[in-house]
């Protein structure tokens, strides 16, 4: 018998949704669906998690500005 998973819609930038999926890959706890290049089915009930993982994989990954002052 099928089940129903409640799902949010969510649209995105190639690049995020990239880092969306390899967050995804190991335990696929979050991905309902993967739907075209920028729109994902994400659970409803992970979102919050996915959005904290998220900002995390951003954080490790932004590169800070030299502030040595050189013009």
């Amino acid at each position: 018998m099928p089940k129903a998973v409640k799902g949010v819609l969510v649209e995105c930038d190639p690049s995020i949704k990239a880092i969306i999926l390899k967050i995804d890959q190991d335990k696929h706890d979050y991905i309902v669906e993967d739907l075209d290049d920028q729109t994902l089915m994400v659970k409803e009930t992970q979102l919050p998690k996915l959005k904290a993982r998220l900002e995390e994989e951003l954080a490790n990954t932004q590169q800070i500005p030299d502030e040595s002052g050189s013009d």
